[in-house]
């Protein structure tokens, strides 16, 4: 996937986007859910001819992304796949959130290394080690985004946005499963070097 033009990931990530807004139950939750969103996109834009990630990266990303618009489209908490995995798992809430918060370590672990130690040149180890605590990080601040945006700057919209479903410890799980997702994430990438490194 070395080298590979991310064009079908766009248009991949475009079509689920666009379907997420036609079909939304409340925009003001879409436009505030995808504010990040197009930050991120903004990003990967602007930085495209300057530094390129590998295909990978790209399709960790755009999964991850569409992950996340399709959550907006309905809410997290009313996720129409999410119900599906309630009823098949005969759960007590809706994980959908969950799945992405886990998805966040997990998929956006290689993607940041990459980033670190391709782009920044970084050590090897060093990149690992900084992707890991950002990750651990953000998913924290990010915590603390929900609770301003539902307590401070949109009040009426606060319980769709955050999504707790009566969960008192949903923040919680949710820094723990981006923590978890990371660290498999890094299990995984780590094993498969040493694995690599014995073959040659």
């Amino acid at each position: 996937m070395k080298g590979h033009k991310p064009i079908w990931y766009i248009l991949l990530f475009s079509a689920v986007w666009i379907n997420s807004l036609i079909g939304t139950t409340d925009v003001i939750n879409w436009l505030i859910e995808n504010t990040l969103t197009v930050i991120a996109l903004l990003f990967l834009f602007y930085t495209y001819k300057k530094f390129k990630f590998s295909g990978l990266s790209y399709f960790l990303i755009c999964i991850f992304l569409c992950l996340h618009v399709y959550g907006s489209k309905n809410t997290y908490a009313e996720n129409l796949f999410g119900y599906w995995l309630q009823d098949v798992f005969h759960s007590s809430r809706n994980h959908y959130d969950r799945i992405v918060h886990f998805s966040y370590g997990f998929l956006l672990f290689y993607p940041l290394q990459e980033y670190f130690n391709k782009w920044l040149h970084y050590p090897k180890k060093i990149a690992w080690f900084v992707s890991i605590l950002i990750i651990i990080a953000t998913s924290g601040l990010y915590e603390i985004i929900e609770w301003l945006v539902a307590a401070v700057f949109f009040v009426e919209e606060g319980i769709s946005y955050l999504g707790t479903q009566g969960d008192v410890w949903d923040a919680q799980k949710d820094m723990f499963l981006a923590s978890l997702g990371v660290l498999l994430a890094f299990g995984i990438f780590y094993i498969s070097k040493q694995t690599s490194n014995l073959k040659e």
